[in-house]
């Protein structure tokens, strides 16, 4: 049976402590004072509902809440954490695979986000590696047809077990 309680339970102890730590002004935690952090806590209270309540559905709307709200924290601190709509849909992937984990659903969206965030983020790299294989597809290219004939000829001569 799953526990309705442990979302908002999360929620209220996190926004309370959120609260409590703006209204005394503690320096140490001054710049976690913004709206990703409440974004985190959110997704923090949707994964602790997918895995200790059992509801496995909640999990890909926490990894995607804790995600953005962590990247929106880190990426104007570390150099090496890309400012890059790829880093979303790669959150977004790791959602939708860690919910494939434990329900067996979305693995094709989770591979799908993963091969659009690599393309995205790695997308200067993928253009330059292109670049320098164009000249060999060009030739390779030429000889398509030829391709379709050898497969043909595979298929009606060589593939007997299918008939």
């Amino acid at each position: 049976m799953k526990n309705q309680n442990i979302v908002p339970g999360i929620i209220l102890i996190g926004f309370g402590i959120y609260y409590y730590l703006l209204q005394i002004n503690l320096v140490l935690f001054d710049q976690f004072f913004t709206w990703p952090t409440l974004m985190a806590i959110v997704g923090i209270a949707f994964l602790v509902q997918g895995y200790r309540g059992k509801d496995y559905d909640s999990i890909l709307p926490g990894v995607i809440l804790f995600g953005f709200g962590c990247h929106l924290h880190i990426v104007g601190r570390l150099d090496i954490w890309p400012d890059h709509l790829g880093a979303f849909i790669l959150i977004m992937a790791l959602a939708f695979l860690l919910r494939y984990q434990k329900t067996g659903t979305g693995l094709f969206h989770g591979i799908l986000f993963l091969i659009l965030a690599a393309m995205l983020l790695f997308y200067d790299q993928i253009t330059i590696w292109l670049a320098n294989i164009e000249s060999g597809l060009a030739t390779i290219w030429k000889f398509w047809p030829i391709a379709l004939v050898l497969i043909g000829i595979y298929l009606l001569f060589f593939n007997k077990g299918r008939r």
